[in-house]
Formats: C-alpha cells, structure tokens, sequence
C-alpha cells in the first residue's frame, strides 16, 4: 500500500508540473479571459477545499460521536451512583 501511495503521489506531482509548464494558451471561465495554468490553479484549490471540508466533517462526527459515548457512560454512572445513594440512605433508615 505504502508504494502505491507513493506511485500516486508521483503521478500526480508529474501530472501538476507538465499542466503548469505547458500552459500556453487561455481560456474563458465565467466570461473572464484566463490562462490555462490559473483555470488549473483554480481548480487545484478547489480541490483542496474540498478535501479540507471533507477532512473537517469527519472530524467533527468522530468528535461528536465521542461526546455521545462519554455522555452515555457518564450518565449509566450517574444512575448506578444514585441507586447505591439510595440503597445506603435506605439502610440508614432501617438501623
């Protein structure tokens, strides 16, 4: 896995130097006159975004969801904490 990691991240590294080395001609991207290489940087942050966004999603459901265990754990304790209070102050009672 770890070499085709490596393989991807070098595909992908020679496929964003040839677009910004090759890039000669322009385009038109939402009526703006751009060259090849800022439609391509464009869509490179784009990208990134995204995978921040996503990033930032999964993090914050792994966060959430470890509130929810510890809220859950805490609060069987809580009840299992009150059920002894309540079985002593019971056995007060009766001495």
């Amino acid at each position: 896995m770890f070499i085709l990691g490596l393989l991807l991240v070098a595909g992908g590294a020679l496929v964003i130097l040839t677009a910004v080395f090759t890039a000669e001609e322009t385009g038109v991207m939402l009526g703006n006159d751009l060259t090849t290489l800022t439609i391509f940087l464009l869509g490179l942050a784009a990208g990134l975004a995204i995978v921040c966004g996503f990033l930032l999603v999964k993090l914050g459901t792994a966060r959430s969801l470890q509130r929810r265990r510890e809220h859950k754990q805490l609060t069987e304790l809580s009840q299992k904490l009150d059920a002894v209070e309540a079985e002593r102050s019971d056995d007060e009672r009766k001495d």
